[in-house]
């Protein structure tokens, strides 16, 4: 009995060891058929995690690119801000830019042309022979007419220059207003579009009474004795060219004039109309801001 209660604690501790055997080998039987499994997993996570990390851009890179300025980064951003100019607002920018230059450019035939008599048949030999003869102004008859030439020049040169002056003066703010579009200083500043809306108003309606006293000034100097006394002279010798009436530049300058204040205006009604749209893209700032 002694030695029988003596063998069992050893058997007991031998059928422990032979359970924790058993048990490890199934675990590990248990990890054999899952690791597949696991690996598999793992490497379809790694494959999904790699294909969104290419999708999505790595701020660093992108930051460094937009700060090079090197990468297309920038130049998306330039041609994104010169998508302003095919919007209403810039299309009505760059009509009137364009139609300040024909204002400038009909002020400037005139101005440009002093219309002083050459006398070149006086230098004699051939030039009397081409330029001569009963059509041709000499002696005293010459100096006369240089001399009112000179004068009538001198008189109407203040309403040509005054146009000028304005076209000029209107590019120079057409051309900042068009500068403000690209860079997008009205979506940062809305403000700004009420100023531009008002000043377009003004402008518009600063045509009328430029247009009244521009032909006012005009009839005026055609009236003029200088004129009139210049277009008999020339007149005597079968000159044409020369009546006091208004030219084809005048009349192109009015017409410029009058569409001026037709465009001005339409521009105005755009400047409220993004003014009002810009509120409303504060408010979902992922829409389209080129206005």
């Amino acid at each position: 009995m002694a030695s029988s209660s003596r063998n069992h604690p050893s058997r007991d501790r031998n059928g422990g060891r032979d359970h924790n055997r058993e048990l490890r080998q199934d675990r590990r039987y248990r990890e054999d058929r899952t690791a597949p499994q696991s690996r598999y997993h793992r490497e379809k996570h790694y494959h999904t995690d790699s294909q969104r990390d290419s999708r999505v851009p790595n701020y660093a890179e992108t930051s460094s690119s937009y700060y090079d300025g090197s990468d297309t980064f920038c130049h998306k951003g330039t041609l994104y801000n010169l998508r302003y100019i095919t919007t209403s607002r810039g299309i009505c920018q760059l009509l009137e830019l364009f139609l300040s230059l024909l204002i400038i450019i009909c002020a400037g035939v005139n101005h440009s042309n002093s219309g002083r008599y050459r006398d070149i048949a006086s230098l004699g030999g051939l030039y009397q022979y081409y330029y001569g003869g009963a059509n041709a102004f000499t002696g005293a008859e010459a100096q006369k007419v240089q001399q009112l030439d000179d004068q009538f020049y001198k008189l109407k040169l203040p309403p040509y220059v005054y146009s000028m002056a304005c076209g000029g003066a209107l590019m120079g703010f057409i051309a900042a207003l068009l500068a403000m579009g690209v860079f997008r200083v009205p979506y940062r500043f809305p403000l700004v579009l009420l100023f531009e809306a008002l000043l377009d108003l003004l402008i518009g309606l600063g045509f009328i009474p430029a247009i009244v006293f521009y032909f006012l000034k005009l009839q005026d100097i055609y009236n003029d004795s200088i004129c009139k006394e210049r277009e008999t002279l020339y007149a005597s010798k079968g000159h044409r060219g020369f009546e006091c009436n208004y030219n084809g530049a005048d009349v192109a300058g009015g017409l410029f004039g009058v569409l001026g204040c037709i465009i001005f205006p339409i521009s105005a009604v755009l400047s409220i109309r993004a003014f009002k749209r810009v509120r409303e893209m504060k408010q979902r700032p992922n829409e389209d801001t080129n206005l």
